[in-house]
């Protein structure tokens, strides 16, 4: 692992694009939640109420989630551009198989995963220790689940990008085919709600064949958070309304590792049939 990981950064630290990206990411999400905790006019919808403990990990991986396309964007460049520049023929000449090279992508995106999770949970801390009003141990340990779908969630998006990317070669039409596939969920989603969601019999079913598409399954990870806000749920209860708390389902994490792997097992099919 180790092995195929430092071939993977021999290439990878070459990389402009994984640079430039990696500086605007490590610099804009900081940016972002500190504008966020400036922002105390705005009563309880914004500013500091959003990081306490432990609801800071809920609102900080959510809000963040947005910004994978930044590093899923570095995983479709670089292996689009191991095709284009035939640095993947050259790495089977050298002796690493098909598999290696597929897995050492993979250790890749654990990697980058595993890095963004802990810069997410360092900004979560930090954020959490200035503005929160609680600081006990037993209350700032609470809630990492937040974490653990965030990494999945990463795990199961980075794997995506890497299948599209070996799928289609070029890293526009790559990056352009992810987008146009949750368009395309997103119009099938609408369909069997608009046209099933309200029946009895078939309510249940439809949220069911939702919760297994891929784009769905990674975009439900982690549930927007607002609803969690005191300003929220008091004007829920003026309408005669209630919000459960949004949670980390275990079903949806074990749906995402299944994708995962089926990304990564289609990635090295589509590798093992080429003549590279």
């Amino acid at each position: 692992m180790i092995h195929l990981l430092s071939i993977e950064w021999l290439k990878l630290k070459r990389l402009i694009t994984l640079r430039v990206i990696l500086i605007v990411y490590a610099l804009l999400l900081p940016l972002i939640f500190y504008s966020l905790s400036l922002m105390s006019g705005y009563g309880m919808f914004y500013g500091n109420k959003i990081y306490q403990f432990p609801d800071v990990y809920h609102y900080v991986t959510y809000i963040s989630s947005f910004f994978n396309l930044l590093i899923g964007v570095i995983i479709v460049v670089f292996t689009c551009n191991e095709i284009k520049y035939k640095t993947q023929r050259q790495n089977l000449i050298d002796g690493l198989s098909k598999k290696e090279f597929i897995l050492s992508k993979f250790y890749t995106v654990i990697a980058f995963s595993l890095i963004s999770t802990v810069f997410v949970l360092v900004i979560s801390l930090i954020l959490g220790l200035m503005y929160s009003d609680y600081n006990e141990l037993s209350i700032i340990l609470t809630d990492l689940e937040y974490l653990v779908a965030f990494f999945t969630k990463l795990v199961g998006f980075f794997s995506m990008g890497l299948f599209f990317g070996i799928l289609v070669k070029r890293a526009a039409f790559a990056v352009g085919t992810m987008v146009v596939w949750f368009i395309g969920e997103g119009i099938f989603k609408g369909y069997l709600l608009w046209g099933f969601g309200d029946l009895k019999n078939t309510s249940n079913t439809v949220e069911f064949i939702l919760q297994l598409l891929p784009g769905e399954a990674i975009s439900n990870l982690i549930k927007q958070p607002f609803s969690r806000l005191g300003a929220v749920k008091t004007l829920a209860n003026t309408m005669g309304k209630t919000f459960d708390k949004p949670e980390v389902e275990l079903s949806g994490i074990f749906i995402v590792f299944v994708w995962t792997f089926i990304f990564i097992y289609l990635s090295y099919s589509l590798l093992k049939k080429r003549d590279l």
